[in-house]
């Protein structure tokens, strides 16, 4: 937190969060301040609040790709076919969450206000590691939410310099930064980092890396039932943002559409029969 001199608990603190604290608390996400308090276990939850999986990161030469599924569910239903997970945070990052879905969309929104608020304060962008410390932070302040059951936890990816980073969180705020290119969170993960694994290589272009987190999408979708494939017949596609040099950009729907198309069309001709999706 930042405090000009002579400012005391103005409107010059940089962190926004800390300038509700201050100023307005009960304007605060309960989920991000106190959570735990009155809200009974996991069990007592049940399949009364909806998860949204599977988020992946790849990074090519000079930039970085997130995507994520469009399902949510709520215990073994289906709650929503075509939510939005991934998000652009600013001109240089953006973020996908997993994970209790109210919760992990109050903490991408409040995020992205921190930004544009530090921005605003201190007349400068904050660093990609200073974004990263502050949702770490934030991450960590709903520690007692996750230890009942309802974690939410982001994907943060960003342009620094001349590459692409990809940064992944714990419950408790602590900080990963992946080196080997590629990421994945939610429960599709393990599928997708499988995929990612066999058909990552490092001189990637801005489009094969698109069509490969695609097909890691693909794979995760094929075995865990809470992750949402590319779906044809209602034409509900995986979201998408490129983050490069030229800026954070959400990749558009007809660009997506194809590569899931080409997914579908290469595991049909590989199966030898027309794909059921």
């Amino acid at each position: 937190m930042t405090v000009r001199p002579g400012a005391g608990a103005s409107s010059d603190i940089s962190s926004f969060t800390e300038y509700l604290r201050v100023h307005a608390p009960d304007r605060l996400p309960h989920n991000l301040s106190h959570l735990g308090a009155g809200v009974g276990g996991a069990d007592d939850l049940g399949g009364k609040v909806s998860h949204g999986t599977t988020i992946v990161a790849v990074a090519y030469s000079g930039g970085v790709v997130l995507a994520g599924d469009r399902r949510s569910t709520m215990g073994h239903t289906i709650a929503t076919r075509d939510v939005q997970k991934v998000f652009v945070t600013d001109d240089f990052s953006a973020a996908g969450v997993a994970g209790t879905a109210g919760i992990a969309f109050d903490l991408v929104k409040l995020f992205t206000v921190e930004l544009e608020h530090y921005e605003k304060i201190e007349g400068v962008p904050l660093t990609l590691d200073g974004k990263v410390s502050r949702l770490a932070t934030m991450v960590r302040g709903n520690l007692g939410g996750a230890l009942q059951g309802l974690a939410a936890l982001p994907l943060l990816v960003g342009f620094d310099v001349d590459r692409g980073r990809i940064f992944s969180f714990d419950v408790a705020g602590a900080v990963h930064e992946e080196r080997q290119g590629y990421d994945a969170i939610g429960s599709g993960a393990v599928f997708a980092r499988s995929a990612l694994k066999k058909l990552y290589r490092r001189d990637l272009t801005a489009g094969e890396a698109l069509a490969l987190a695609i097909e890691a999408l693909y794979d995760a979708a094929d075995d865990d039932a809470a992750t949402g494939g590319p779906d044809l017949v209602r034409r509900i596609f995986p979201t998408a943002v490129r983050v490069d040099s030229a800026g954070a950009l959400a990749i558009t729907e007809t660009e997506i559409a194809t590569a899931a198309q080409a997914v579908v069309e290469r595991r049909a001709a590989a199966h030898g029969e027309e794909d059921p999706r």
